[in-house]
């Protein structure tokens, strides 16, 4: 029986080492990374709002939310073996997260950081999930580019390996940054 993910290979990555691409992948997401540190507590907000602005907090944890639900739902396809339902699930929760990327950006571009007006045993609450999101967010990057190189270039074993550590910290973003949304919107009154 052939490998039922060959189909799903791109010739160009198969033939792009390792080390090439672990280092653009480095590279990428170091420099996004870089990026939103400066835009949001360097760069400040503007004197800008709008509707459309404020509403994109929202937005992105309804796009985190969608995130999560993909994720799942494409592990399921995975464990049951559907590997065509898998990666459409996947690169959907893909293009999910970068709208949320894009969206956030935007946003913080505006408005610049979010102080935490909450007092009492909530506090440290927020601050370990908004601290280890922060943290995990700047991994799920190249896990997650890591995990499509070893699919797309036809390593399916190193895929799976890979994808045991990714998942859980994709899904750990996207459901923390719908936590950390939902208790802003709460004790930010």
């Amino acid at each position: 029986m052939s490998n039922p993910g060959n189909e799903f290979t791109l010739e160009f990555l198969k033939d792009l080492s390792l080390v090439k691409a672990l280092g653009v992948i480095v590279l990428i997401s170091g420099a996004a990374f870089a990026f939103l540190i400066w835009l949001i507590y360097y760069k400040g907000g503007s004197d800008y709002s709008s509707t459309l602005i404020t509403s994109l907090p929202a937005l992105n944890a309804l796009l985190n939310a969608t995130s999560a639900v993909l994720i799942v739902l494409g592990y399921k396809a995975i464990r049951e073996r559907k590997f065509r339902k898998h990666m459409k699930l996947m690169l959907t929760a893909f293009f999910t997260s970068t709208l949320f990327l894009i969206s956030y950006v935007i946003y913080h571009n505006f408005h610049g950081s979010t102080p935490f007006e909450g007092q009492g045993l909530i506090r440290p609450i927020y601050f370990f999930i908004l601290i280890t999101h922060i943290i995990l967010s700047a991994l799920v990057v190249p896990f997650i580019l890591t995990s499509f190189y070893f699919a797309f270039s036809g390593k399916l074993a190193y895929h799976r390996k890979y994808s045991k550590i990714t998942l859980p910290v994709w899904l750990y973003v996207s459901v923390t940054g719908v936590l950390i949304f939902g208790i802003l919107k709460v004790f930010n009154q």
